[in-house]
C-alpha cells in the first residue's frame, strides 16, 4: 500500500464570519502531485498555511509525513519546503546568499549549505546571475529562486502555492519539468493552482474546493467524466440538413440529441466512442448529409472547472492575484 505523505481529515477554519475551509479531506502518496484547485477565495492558501503549520485549525486532524500538524509543529517544518504565491527573497542579497542564508536557518555545516546554494543556482539555471543582487533579477528568475530556497534541505514534501503566477509561458514550462524530475526523484507535491493546463500537466489528482468545501475529487481524467464524459459532434454543411443529421444521431445513439442552429453542430452523448463515430460517420455519408467537421470531443479541464464551481479558471499565466480567504 502507498504511503501517504500528506494526509488531511475534516480540516475547519474560520476567520470571524468567514468560512475559510469546511471539512477539506484529502491524501498525497509519496512521491506524486495533487492539484488543489479552486477559484480566489476558494481556500486554496488557508489549506496551504494549516499544512505547513503557519495557522492552526479549527477543526480536523493533518499530518505530513506522519506528524500531526499541531501535536508535531517542528517536526513539519523540518520536513517541508513552502514555495508562496510571491517570491520571499531579500532584494538586497545576492542569489547564492540567500539560499546560504535559508541553508544557515535549517541548521546545515557550512560546507554543507554552501554545495547546496550551488546545487540549486545550477540547477535553476541561476549560475550567471548568483553573484548579483536579487534587484536586479526578473520576475521568473525571484521564483526560480524563492522554489530553490524551498529546496535546500532536500524536503520530501514539497508546498507549491500558485507557484507560475506572473511568469513567461517558457519560463512555466521550465518550472514544469523541474516539478516533474523533484516527483520522478521521489519528492512528494501539493500544488494549488488556478491554471487547468498546469494541473492536467502535473498533477496525479485533483481537489476540487469552492468557499472552503471540497466540491469534487478524482484524476483529471476522472473528472472531466463526472461533468458529462466525451460527445460526438457533426457540424453540418448545409442549415437545412440540421434536423436530418439530428433524427440520425437519435437513431444510431438511441438518445435524445442537442442541436444548435447558429453553429449548425449537433451533438450527443458518445458512450461508446470510436465505434459510434464510425457508425454515425457511415450513416451521415449514406443519407447525403454533407458535414464541416464530425469528431469526438472530450471536455477540457477548464470547462470541468466551470461547471464544478460556476467561475472560469485563469487558463494563462497573468497577473498575481491574491486570495480573500486566507
Amino acid at each position: 500500500m502507498t504511503e501517504a505523505m500528506i494526509d488531511a481529515r475534516d480540516v475547519a477554519k474560520r476567520f470571524g464570519e468567514t468560512r475559510a475551509l469546511s471539512g477539506v479531506s484529502f491524501h498525497v502518496d509519496r512521491g506524486t502531485v495533487l492539484g488543489l484547485l479552486g477559484p480566489n477565495g476558494a481556500g486554496k492558501t488557508t489549506m496551504i498555511r494549516v499544512l505547513s503549520t503557519l495557522l492552526r485549525p479549527d477543526a480536523g486532524q493533518a499530518r505530513v509525513a506522519g506528524f500531526d500538524v499541531v501535536a508535531d509543529g517542528q517536526r513539519v517544518r523540518s520536513v517541508i519546503g513552502l514555495a508562496g504565491q510571491y517570491a520571499a527573497v531579500d532584494e538586497l542579497l545576492t542569489g547564492r546568499e540567500n539560499l546560504e542564508l535559508v541553508g544557515l536557518w535549517y541548521h546545515l555545516p557550512r560546507r554543507e549549505y554552501r554545495r547546496r546554494a550551488q546545487q540549486m543556482l545550477e540547477l535553476l539555471s541561476l549560475t550567471d546571475a548568483a553573484d548579483r543582487r536579487v534587484a536586479t533579477y526578473s520576475g521568473g528568475m525571484r521564483r526560480r529562486l524563492d522554489i530553490g530556497a524551498s529546496l535546500i534541505a532536500n524536503p520530501p514534501v514539497l508546498f507549491l502555492d500558485e507557484p507560475t503566477t506572473g511568469l513567461d509561458p517558457r519560463t512555466r514550462n521550465d518550472l514544469w519539468q523541474f516539478v516533474r524530475d523533484l516527483v520522478d526523484g521521489g519528492t512528494t507535491v501539493l500544488l494549488t493552482t488556478q491554471y487547468m493546463d498546469e494541473a492536467e500537466h502535473l498533477a496525479n489528482r485533483i481537489v476540487v474546493i469552492d468557499k472552503g468545501i471540497q466540491i469534487a475529487a478524482g484524476t483529471a481524467d476522472e473528472l472531466k467524466t463526472q461533468t458529462g464524459g466525451a460527445t460526438l459532434e457533426a457540424r453540418v454543411a448545409e442549415p437545412r440538413d440540421l434536423d436530418r443529421a439530428a433524427a440520425l444521431f437519435a437513431d444510431v445513439a438511441k438518445a435524445r440529441p442537442r442541436s444548435d442552429p447558429g453553429a449548425r453542430l449537433v451533438s450527443i452523448p458518445a458512450g461508446e466512442g470510436t465505434g459510434l463515430l464510425l457508425d454515425a460517420g457511415r450513416r451521415l455519408a449514406e443519407a447525403g448529409i454533407a458535414l464541416d467537421d464530425l469528431g469526438i470531443r472530450r471536455p477540457t479541464l477548464d470547462e470541468v472547472f466551470l461547471s464544478l464551481t460556476g467561475a472560469p479558471s485563469s487558463g494563462r499565466a497573468g497577473s498575481p492575484k491574491a486570495e480573500a480567504a486566507k
